[in-house]
């Protein structure tokens, strides 16, 4: 006869464990999961709980992206770098473009910084279902999760950006205007605009492939159409309100306004930003959560 340590024969140590495996599963709790159904069933609080695999899914994406780099974090710094570089001698000693009386290296620099930390957020959201498709296949969760990280991740390059402009306002002797306790405010902004678009991209590019080819394309016209490399003032005051429906118009401003002084918000072009970044939010989440039941059998 097999016994244990105790002396005890094998089969009558076994018998409590069965028991207390099959009351266990008598009392574990069902869990039905449901698609949700109708356009204003958004589910925000169910998101609240699984904030931990938000910020879990952000750090992954942050340690993934500058692994076996040669120069790593930096090139948070060399990319908004050499764009400044490109403009200031092409638009800025070339075409002789406009800096509202402040050295075009800083003007273009408090510019770049929000823009690039917009332009990879879109980026990274709009393509964040595809590259996570093998995720979204085998566990549940609420998908926004991923376009959600995927935004956060470029808040990494913004801050490490942000040291650069800091150094080179030091350099050229400008110190930031008090308004700069408004730039939290405006960086909220910058990624919820990048949020409510990318929300319909990523949607739309689990069904429809040509997303990928069409952000990069999207974001290259966004640009130009952007006071980046140009003052917003050369815009004619009767189109101001039109031009606000480009949120990054008061984002790009409001980042110059706060730091040099330059470039004041416009109430009619603001309330217009806000405007459409909040209607495009709410819309794009509307339909984000409507196509979210058949993202696993379509991806």
């Amino acid at each position: 006869m097999l016994v244990n340590e105790d002396g005890t024969p094998l089969a009558e140590a076994k018998q409590p464990a069965a028991e207390l495996t099959t009351q266990s599963v008598a009392h574990r709790e069902l869990i039905v999961i449901e698609p949700a159904t109708g356009w204003v069933s958004l589910q925000l609080r169910e998101l609240w709980k699984f904030r931990e695999l938000l910020l879990f899914l952000a750090w992954r994406d942050i340690k993934v992206r500058y692994k076996q780099t040669y120069f790593g974090i930096a090139w948070a710094i060399l990319q908004p770098l050499f764009m400044m570089l490109v403009f200031s001698i092409f638009f800025g000693r070339f075409a002789k473009l406009p800096s509202d009386g402040v050295p075009y290296p800083i003007f273009t620099m408090c510019a770049l910084i929000p823009w690039q930390m917009f332009q990879y957020s879109l980026t990274q959201s709009s393509n964040s279902l595809v590259t996570n498709q093998q995720l979204i296949k085998k566990v549940y969760f609420p998908r926004l999760v991923i376009p959600i990280a995927a935004v956060l991740d470029g808040l990494v390059d913004f801050s490490v950006a942000f040291v650069l402009l800091v150094a080179m306002m030091a350099i050229y002797g400008i110190a930031p205007t008090r308004n700069v306790v408004f730039l939290p405010f405006l960086v909220l902004f910058a990624i919820m605009t990048a949020l409510s678009v990318g929300v319909w991209l990523s949607a739309l590019n689990v069904k429809y492939r040509d997303v990928r080819y069409t952000v990069p394309f999207l974001s290259q016209l966004w640009l130009f159409a952007t006071p980046v490399a140009y003052s917003a003032s050369i815009v004619p005051e009767k189109w101001r309100w039109a031009y606000g429906l480009n949120p990054m118009v008061g984002v790009v401003e409001g980042f110059r306004w706060a730091l040099i002084g330059r470039g004041a918000p416009i109430a009619t072009s603001t309330y217009t930003s806000i405007g459409v970044v909040a209607a495009l939010l709410v819309a794009g989440l509307a339909y984000f959560r409507r196509m979210e039941a058949s993202f696993a059998d379509v991806i």
